[in-house]
Order: structure tokens, then C-alpha cells, then sequence
């Protein structure tokens, strides 16, 4: 019992660290003029909340592309837009507002991250190694560069995570954090067939079916309910929106590293689009069906997944990065048991002395 009251002292203490490390970092980007930020993600966002409460559709645009080269259009499910849309309408119009409420914002959600990590590690009485890993998801290259230009993903992969920690105890409220992570950025869209296989496998017999129908519904349900007005009021829009990141160009990637459909496309014109796909959508079919038949972890699956998108998919951006990190840095302890909790060990140590007398 004392030792794990000391622990928890250290975990605290290791998160004031944490937190004041990371609000260090972050602020430091918070002086960036907002002029800056004008060609980053996190203005179109803006923008697009502006053209909703204009009365604009913001997935309409794309119907007049070619589907392959990209000119900033609305390719999130709506959640975050609508989210500008509200801030707008509450009487905060200017991208500056927004900032203003999203940096702290994204400051919380990355605290999340690192909070989770360390606490899973910290769990398992791996105190040391949680603190170096939680300091690499707080300072490391890929989370600076998302925090320096305002990115999404701090808010989409706090969620993911939250959903996979909660998974074996509080499996509902772990869909509803999945489905908040789609909503964010769909990203993790990938994962789904590793939650519907945990549930087919895990779920109660003779209540499967339903019990992996209403999972899947629990998953779509964010997606869905703020898409809704969108594909009514434009469902074509809507869908090839969405689809865009699919069929996309692969020259919106990091120039010194393309993938392999990319390089190969130079001389096979033919090869885009889905069709590009296909390399890295069988490698997650295997990482699928080794989940469902070799029964490894799906931490470790996740992050695999995350993985092959990391590597194959023709887009690259630098903020991808953070998705098999955090994945993979929590898959390295997902199989050292937690350590009992203290009620149970103020137990045992009762048993104990009563055997002793």
C-alpha cells in the first residue's frame, strides 16, 4: 500500500512536469501572427464555418475538381466546421477568435495524450519507461510540428486512444470516443474492422450479431448525425468530399519520400486513385484477418495499421506521423499485466497477517 502511494505521488508529479514543459512549447507557437496560419489547415476550417452560417455548402465545391488535385476543399466530416460555424455565430467572427480558442484547446487535448500514456505505463509499474515515452509524445519533432501549425490531431488521436484504453472495461463509452475521433479526422477509419472483429469475438454468444451491430452504429453515430444536413442538402458534394482523400494526387506528399505507387505512377499512368490503394489495402486485410484468427492485441494491430497507412498511402503529410507513435509506443506494454489495484492489496496484506497469526 505505501508503495503504491508513492507511485502515485510520482505520477503526479511526473505530469506537472509534463504540463509544464508542454505549455512552454505551446506557447511559444502562440505568438505566431495569425496571418501566418492563413495557408494551414486550421484557417479552412475557419473558413468553412464561415461559408455555413453564409449559407454555403461547404462540400459543393469539389464538384467542379477533377477529383485528383486538391484546392483546400472540405474533405473532414462536418464536426469541426460546425464547431467554427458556432464559435462565428456566438459573436466571435475573426480567424484570430478562433485561434484564440483553439490553441488551448489543442494544448488540452495534447495533455490527454501524454496523460493517458503515462498513466498506462504507470499502471503497469513502469513508471521510468511511461515518463520517457509521455515526454516523447509531449516533445518530440511530429507533436511540435502539429502543435507549430495548429493541426487537428492532437484532438482526433486523444480520442483514439481514449477508445482503445477503455475498450475491455467500458466498451460503450469506448465506441462513443472513437466515433468523437472520426468525427474530428476520419483517419482512424481503419480501425473499425479491428473493433467489429473484437466485439464478434468478445461479445456475449448468442448476442453477437446484435452486439456488433450496435457497436457499429455507436461508431457511426458522430459521423452520421453531423453529416446528416450535409448530405441532405448535397449528398453528391458530400460523398466525393469525403471520398477525395482517396483519389487524391500523390504529389501532396513529402517530396524525398514517395511511396511506391507514386514512383511506379511515372511510368504507369494508370496507377492512381484507388487503384493505388490496393497494396496498402491488402497488408491491413492480413493485419485483419491476423487479428481475428492469431488473436494478437489490437493495440498492436492498431498501430500496425497505422503503420502501412503511414508507409503506403500515396499522401503524406508530417502530422501523420503521430498516429502509429502514439499507437505503438502504448503496444509496447499491452501485454504487461497492470498491477493490482490498491483495495486488492490492502486485502492481501490483511490475508497475509492473518495467516502469519
Amino acid at each position: 500500500m505505501l508503495q503504491r502511494r508513492r507511485w502515485d505521488k510520482r505520477y503526479w508529479l511526473a505530469l506537472l512536469l509534463l504540463v509544464v514543459a508542454g505549455l512552454l512549447m505551446h506557447i511559444s507557437f502562440w505568438f505566431t501572427p495569425a496571418n501566418d496560419l492563413m495557408g494551414q489547415d486550421i484557417y479552412y476550417i475557419w473558413l468553412e464555418g464561415k461559408r455555413i452560417i453564409a449559407g454555403e455548402n461547404p462540400y459543393a465545391r469539389v464538384l467542379a475538381s477533377d477529383m485528383r488535385d486538391n484546392d483546400k476543399y472540405a474533405t473532414y466530416f462536418p464536426l469541426a466546421y460546425l464547431l467554427s460555424a458556432l464559435v462565428q455565430k456566438l459573436g466571435f467572427p475573426k480567424f484570430l477568435d478562433w485561434l484564440y480558442l483553439w490553441r488551448p484547446l489543442s494544448f488540452s487535448f495534447h495533455l490527454g495524450i501524454v496523460a493517458l500514456a503515462l498513466r498506462y505505463f504507470y499502471a503497469r509499474g513502469l513508471w521510468l519507461l511511461g515518463f520517457a515515452s509521455a515526454t516523447v509524445l509531449l516533445l518530440g519533432r511530429w507533436s511540435v510540428y502539429i502543435t507549430r501549425v495548429h493541426h487537428l490531431e492532437f484532438a482526433a488521436v486523444f480520442f483514439l486512444l481514449l477508445s482503445l484504453v477503455l475498450l475491455t472495461e467500458k466498451p460503450r463509452l469506448s465506441l462513443l470516443a472513437f466515433s468523437i475521433s472520426l468525427g474530428i479526422k476520419q483517419i482512424a477509419i481503419f480501425l473499425l474492422p479491428l473493433y467489429l472483429i473484437y466485439f464478434s469475438a468478445n461479445g456475449t454468444k448468442g448476442r453477437r450479431i446484435q452486439e456488433v451491430g450496435l457497436g457499429f452504429l455507436i461508431i457511426l453515430s458522430v459521423p452520421i448525425l453531423t453529416s446528416l444536413p450535409f448530405l441532405l442538402w448535397n449528398g453528391e458534394g458530400f460523398l466525393k468530399s469525403i471520398l477525395f482523400s482517396a483519389t487524391r494526387a500523390g504529389s501532396s506528399h513529402i517530396e524525398g519520400a514517395p511511396s511506391l505507387d507514386v514512383i511506379f505512377s511515372q511510368n504507369l499512368p494508370w496507377l492512381v486513385g484507388l487503384k493505388a490503394k490496393l497494396l496498402m489495402l491488402l497488408l491491413m486485410g492480413l493485419i485483419y484477418l491476423s487479428f481475428w484468427k492469431e488473436r494478437i492485441t489490437i493495440l498492436a494491430s492498431s498501430a500496425l495499421i497505422m503503420m502501412v497507412f503511414l508507409y503506403f498511402n500515396s499522401v503524406l503529410f508530417l502530422q501523420y506521423f503521430l498516429w502509429p507513435l502514439s499507437l505503438t509506443l502504448l503496444a509496447l506494454v499491452e501485454l504487461v499485466p497492470p498491477l493490482p489495484p490498491q483495495n486488492s492489496a490492502r486485502i492481501d496484506c490483511k490475508n497475509l497477517q492473518k495467516n502469519d497469526l
